[in-house]
């Protein structure tokens, strides 16, 4: 079949260890869909334990005691060491086996679970927390890299669809997981569920999955590879300690780490004869413009997430259980995008679909800027809707241009480069998002108590006011601390029934402006989030080139233009 582009964007065929070959004329693997069913688990465990800790968090926190920041920490303890470290294992998974990658990865993420379970301290949670990350780090890439390989060019976009699907069925089923253990276990059992997913994956792999690896035999660009770690580890740490614990010396240190180990990275890779990434790649529009949408679509979907998870239980009182629930009209919805994608994406082209998506992902969020203290889970459902089938329209073509601008033997390259976009993304978004809304809440928290003390009701004092700033569920426990000191000091004035009953009254004053201040947040940070994915959406639609002559008549190797 004829080729145009530049060589490096040809998908070249490379002989694998004992893998499937890929040239088109020669016949497929025939275990490739019971393969894709193995990544697909992989991936979903992955998604799931970020996911799922949003819901687990609060028994967590009681039962540990942990403080905000090591709370902060046991989340972003397993982002650091992932996003960091993609890159370089993707190169060496590319090199040495890509299905090895995928079995130690799993291994390595089995242990960590099976260690965050078993420890009783905050500091004992994040390190097991981060040995998840690294295991987590091998199997991201791997799954795409494998997939890629495994799949001829034909089945790949689809196969590429229902990994994306997979991964927007992950931030759905994750709290839905998590909230049914919840119900009669411990938080540790949010840990202990990876377990045996880990192991079945591990079977399936070396069953159903076929070894596989890049043909050259060349050294590793480790100097490269190193540089991505720490710059990118520098920037995830940067992303994460400045908005939350402020910008002092550590955030400031990490922020010129990471700039300098970014510019030192791309000098280094533009000389090298084989580097690890080649840079030059991100001038190209389809691929930079792929990249970016992956990035935003992330930035807004973790980031919606991250609150929407709270608005369920603290302010509208649903269970771990019913929260998880009420998330799964995105995930269905997911689902349906994904099938328009592969039906649309190659009569359309990948840049009508990936900026539908986006603009649906913008009109989701600018419907949450409706939500008040009155709203009801109602007011949710067509916000959740339009961002799941966004995610299936948007994303499996990006996933599948930015994969298709690798050759053969770079495969976990390109799977981790798409997987790196989408972390930072994330990690942006509840950075960006999680500090606007925290700002937020804590402004209205204030001014609503002022208001409050002014009309005769409970003042609260500067201390309890200040811990009540700190979260939602912070201010729900500080309203039911003001209550039972309101009946204590009302008892020898009212009597036990009267006193009683004016404690509830004034913890439901405060509870209400608690509920309220957070309600208005959400409302304000989608609006934020709705301008960030609107003007991003704008410069994705620029970026990403029209529909090619090949595309356009179906006779090319993917469903959207090659980068």
């Amino acid at each position: 079949m004829k080729r145009t582009g530049t060589p490096v964007e040809t998908a070249r065929p490379a002989p694998d260890e004992a893998g499937p070959a890929r040239a088109e004329s020669q016949p497929p693997y025939p275990k490739r869909w019971w393969a894709l069913a193995v990544l697909c688990l992989s991936l979903l465990i992955i998604v799931m334990a970020n996911t799922s800790l949003t819901v687990a968090a609060p028994a967590m926190t009681a039962d540990l005691d942990l403080s905000s920041a090591d709370l902060q920490w046991v989340i972003d303890g397993y982002t650091v060491p992932y996003a960091a470290l993609m890159l370089l294992l993707g190169a060496i998974g590319d090199k040495y086996s890509r299905r090895g990658a995928l079995v130690l990865g799993l291994l390595v993420f089995a242990g960590g679970s099976v260690s965050g379970a078993l420890v009783d301290s905050s500091g004992g949670v994040i390190a097991s927390r981060a040995v998840m990350g690294v295991g987590a780090a091998m199997i991201m890439p791997a799954t795409l890299s494998l997939l890629a390989a495994t799949f001829p060019r034909r089945e790949r976009a689809l196969a590429i669809t229902v990994w994306t699907a997979t991964a927007g069925l992950a931030i759905a089923v994750g709290p839905l997981v998590a909230g049914a253990l919840l119900e009669d276990h411990a938080w540790s059992s949010s840990f202990l569920i990876n377990v045996p997913i880990a192991l079945l994956g591990i079977i399936g792999a070396l069953l159903v999955v076929p070894a596989s690896r890049a043909g050259h035999r060349e050294r590793l660009d480790l100097v490269g590879g190193l540089l991505s770690v720490v710059w990118t580890g520098a920037l995830i740490y940067m992303i994460i300690q400045g908005p939350h614990f402020g910008w002092g010396t550590e955030a400031v240190t990490a922020a010129i780490v990471a700039a300098v180990g970014l510019l030192c990275f791309v000098l280094w890779e533009l000389r090298h004869p084989r580097p690890v990434l080649d840079v030059r790649r991100f001038a190209r529009r389809a691929f930079a413009g792929s990249n970016l949408a992956v990035a935003l679509f992330f930035l807004a979907v973790f980031g919606a997430f991250y609150y929407l998870t709270q608005h369920l239980q603290f302010v509208l009182g649903y269970s771990p259980l019913d929260t998880g629930v009420r998330m799964l009209p995105l995930a269905g919805a997911v689902f349906v995008g994904a099938a328009l994608t592969g039906f649309l994406t190659p009569r359309l082209g990948m840049k009508v679909t990936v900026t539908a998506g986006m603009v649906g992902g913008t009109v989701a969020l600018a419907l949450l800027t409706r939500i008040d203290a009155g709203s009801s889970y109602a007011d949710l459902v067509a916000p959740l809707i339009i961002l799941g089938v966004a995610i299936g329209l948007a994303l499996s073509p990006c996933t599948d241009a930015i994969m298709g601008a690798f050759p053969e033997d770079q495969l976990g390259i390109g799977g981790a480069v798409n997987d790196t976009s989408l972390e930072l993304g994330g990690s942006l978004g509840i950075a960006i998002l999680g500090s606007i809304l925290a700002g937020t809440y804590s402004s209205g928290l204030a001014a609503s108590a002022t208001a409050a003390a002014a009309k005769g009701g409970p003042k609260l004092p500067a201390d309890a006011l200040s811990t009540a700033q700190d979260s939602v569920g912070a201010g729900l426990a500080v309203a039911q601390e003001v209550g039972k000191q309101a009946a204590a000091g009302a008892a020898p004035k009212m009597g036990a029934e009267q006193a009683r009953a004016f404690g509830m009254e004034q913890a439901g004053a405060v509870a209400d402006a608690v509920r309220g201040a957070f309600a208005d947040a959400v409302a304000h940070t989608s609006l934020v989030g709705a301008v960030l994915l609107g003007v991003g959406t704008v410069v994705v639609a620029f970026l990403l080139p029209r529909r090619t002559r090949q595309a356009a008549s179906g006779t090319g190797p993917s469903s959207g233009p090659r980068p």
